[in-house]
């Protein structure tokens, strides 16, 4: 019964309550007998046990008004700490003064200062043994047995907290045994009673002797150099490596992110390795600019369409048009978008070519879209070499299609994504996509109403066609996981990352821009086969093997974002640049589409890949 009353959150504070009023009679007790027996009592005893209640009276009301029997003292901190000696000087202060104001109880000053001060160390002992007593239960007990032992990296505020949260969790799997950190002047010390360990190879016996299954990288702010050092570093003790820190979430309100931005035990990834941390590029201003438009994404299916899809819906605008040839992927957007908002989102889904311009002014004519989003392309460079006519149908007459309807039925804006191998193109793709720059300028010169822009980045990370899913299934298969080049190297981008900032580049566009997106440093694709490799625990070119196979028909050694021709103009985001427009003569233009146009049906037969 007594336990069960324990568990009531008024009864553990009534207990608590009375085992101070004890020790407030035990020491107000022992301090008059220590008087008494050193005959330095000037006063009598009828006084002294008026000014004690007095003095239990008003401290134990303070200590009521500032909230300190509401706290649950397992769990203690320096603000409670303070709060109640906070509250004891309140009391002591209201007592001398009640007592300066009664001659009769009036027993000097320093007694009833000592009284009060012994009381409020004796509390904040008896506080402070039961904290730490309980976290040596916890950390003792019996159901620590079946925990996870781990080492925390990082003995800073991020490592701290998350020791904390270790221990005081019930429901936690994890027990931290101890710290590691390059710090000198904190190794040595002991953290929520967990010792700092300097981070040196002794280090890494020390954790094989303690039965370490799993490390934990808590330290703040951390790029891709620090990641990959400590990953290396800590891959040779055959724990998993995983990490402590704030998801990047992509949310559209602060109360949102208020509540879903709590650090997060993750595993490590690619990105984290190899890539600038991923940036919540969540800009208000392209939120109001989509909220209450109706907005057309072509290739709404894939994998740079979905995303634009699901960053929309969070702007709230008045409909949202998915199109796509490919109805299986269109359909899985479609059902996770109806998932996620129900009736909030007025959602349509058109299973159409941007080839057949019948059945886009049908879609143009029936929707009227404020703002088009054109992602509708073919983007596999070796497949489009030999199946070039096929690139050019759906890349640039798919383009002008597209656009011709936007111009047709005053769409406001019209972005195109574009891709960094439309610069100084070496493949057919790159050439049909510089072709599709080429008509958006032209048509963003000539046009009244409607504002035709490009946006340019390169390689992102998880596409459909990404070299990292073929390395997974490589690894997957036991490999070997095939390179074309030991020196070959791509920009590579987070897709939420890249289409945030296409659609940055979309609210603020005012025609005939190339926007060029920041990609970062550039990537040696070996490296990247080689940190896949160790995140999937295996060893690169023991486990593992790495061929190269040569370069591709088409393939670049590395890719460039700008052509030399164009500068580049800062914009409000330093993530985001322009590329000054080039002049296009208008007639030549046509009539080059036009005879592109006749050669590629002339030409389209079937000819066997090499």
């Amino acid at each position: 019964m007594f336990k069960n009353y324990l568990k009531n959150g008024k009864g553990r504070h009534l207990v608590l309550l009375w085992f101070d009023i004890v020790c407030f009679l035990a020491v107000s007790t022992f301090f008059y007998v220590v008087m008494l027996i050193n005959s330095q009592l000037q006063f009598d005893f009828q006084s002294y046990l008026a000014v004690s209640a007095i003095l239990l009276v008003t401290t134990f009301a303070a200590r009521l008004a500032f909230g300190v029997y509401f706290n649950l003292w397992r769990y203690t901190n320096a603000a409670m700490y303070l709060k109640m000696v906070l509250a004891d000087g309140v009391g002591g202060l209201v007592t001398l003064i009640a007592t300066r104001a009664i001659e009769q109880l009036w027993i000097g000053i320093w007694l009833p200062t000592a009284l009060a001060s012994l009381f409020a160390l004796v509390t904040l002992v008896s506080r402070f043994v039961y904290s730490q007593a309980y976290r040596y239960m916890r950390i003792a007990g019996e159901n620590d047995l079946h925990k996870i032992p781990v080492a925390i990296v990082g003995a800073g505020q991020m490592g701290a907290f998350l020791a904390e949260e270790l221990l005081n969790n019930k429901k936690s799997n994890y027990k931290p045994k101890f710290f590691i950190d390059t710090n000198k002047t904190k190794v040595g010390s002991y953290i929520s009673g967990l010792r700092v360990y300097p981070q040196d190879e002794k280090v890494l016996e020390f954790i094989r002797s303690q039965r370490i299954s799993e490390i934990f990288v808590a330290v703040t702010n951390m790029d891709s150099d620090t990641a990959t050092e400590l990953y290396e570093f800590y891959s040779h003790t055959s724990c998993k490596i995983k990490i402590y820190d704030t998801p990047v979430i992509d949310v559209s309100s602060a109360e949102e992110l208020a509540g879903r931005r709590k650090p997060q035990i993750r595993e490590f990834r690619i990105e984290d390795l190899l890539f600038r941390k991923t940036l919540n590029i969540n800009d208000e201003q392209s939120f109001r600019y989509y909220e209450g438009k109706t907005v057309l994404v072509t290739g709404g299916g894939g994998s740079i369409g979905s995303e634009i899809c699901r960053q929309l819906a969070k702007c709230s605008p008045k409909k949202l048009i998915i199109l796509d040839i490919y109805e299986n992927n269109a359909y899985d957007i479609q059902q996770e978008l109806i998932r996620e908002y129900g009736d909030r989102l007025d959602l349509s889904v058109e299973i159409a070519s941007v080839r057949d311009r019948e059945r886009l002014d049908c879609v143009f004519a029936a929707y009227r879209p404020d703002v088009v989003f054109h992602a509708a392309a073919h983007k596999h460079v070796p497949l489009m070499e030999h199946s070039g006519c096929e690139a050019i149908k759906n890349n640039i007459l798919g383009t002008y299609n597209t656009a011709d309807m936007a111009e047709k039925y005053g769409v406001k804006k019209f972005i195109l994504i574009s891709t960094d191998k439309a610069v100084n193109p070496t493949n057919i793709m790159g050439a049909t996509k510089r072709i599709c720059e080429m008509v958006v300028q032209d048509l963003a010169r000539r046009s009244a109403h409607t504002d035709f822009v490009a946006v340019r980045f390169g390689n992102v990370l998880g596409s459909n066609g990404s070299v990292i899913p073929l390395f997974k299934k490589q690894i997957e298969a036991g490999g070997p996981v095939t390179v074309t080049h030991k020196d070959i190297i791509r920009y590579f981008m987070t897709i939420p990352e890249a289409v945030s900032l296409v659609l940055q580049a979309g609210a603020f566009a005012k025609g005939g821009e190339i926007f060029v997106l920041d990609m970062g440093e550039p990537v040696k694709i070996l490296d990247l086969a080689e940190n896949l490799i160790r995140l999937s625990g295996y060893k690169p070119y023991t486990d593992i093997d790495i061929k190269f196979t040569g370069l591709r028909p088409g393939e670049k050694l590395y890719e460039e974002l700008l052509m030399d021709e164009e500068g580049l103009q800062r914009t409000e985001n330093r993530m985001i640049h322009i590329g000054k427009p080039i002049d296009i003569d208008t007639e030549f233009l046509q009539q080059s589409l036009a005879t592109l146009e006749r050669a590629m049906y002339e030409n389209a037969d079937i000819r066997p890949a090499v």
